[in-house]
């Protein structure tokens, strides 16, 4: 009897642990994070190379860990913004946008601010900081920045 049961058990472990497994696949197909953006309509280069690894939870909550902190840099119509990257980045992705971001700032004008979203508009993204919308062109995000170590000054990042 007690042969029988740890058998059961054994069996009831076993099924649970594949359903875990299968559910984790059909939630991160790709394996890449830059794919998912991709999936998701947003370009891959809102991330900067050198992700480790990311979660993809229930509702679209996504969970990226990073290194170290780092920087990387946009530019556009001849600006150069500075986005920081904190260890671990959050949000909740969906098509076309991700919300509830923490984790990254972003200098403008010698100005930090907190990233909140980011949201695809046709062939512009939306970034909003605080009460503050930029709108970049997606192509401005088409290739993976670079992640840079050491974070440079507020001058050297517009010059």
């Amino acid at each position: 009897m007690a042969k029988q049961l740890l058998i059961l058990v054994a069996t009831i472990i076993a099924l649970m642990l594949r359903a875990t497994y299968a559910r984790i696949i059909q939630i991160n197909p790709a394996g890449s994070v830059y794919h998912l953006l991709e999936l998701n309509n947003l370009p891959q280069g809102l991330l900067p190379l050198g992700v480790q690894s990311y979660v993809l939870g229930a509702g679209g909550a996504l969970d990226v860990k990073l290194s170290s902190e780092c920087n990387a840099f946009v530019t556009f119509s001849g600006r150069k913004f500075e986005f920081v990257y904190a260890t671990e980045v959050n949000g909740v992705i969906k098509s076309g946008s991700i919300s509830s971001v923490s984790g990254v700032s972003v200098q403008v004008e010698f100005v930090w601010h907190v990233l909140h979203e980011v949201t695809r508009a046709g062939k512009q993204l939306k970034i909003q900081l605080g009460n503050n919308t930029l709108s970049f062109p997606v192509s401005a995000f088409t290739e993976i920045p670079s992640c840079n170590r050491g974070i440079e000054s507020s001058t050297d990042a517009f010059a």
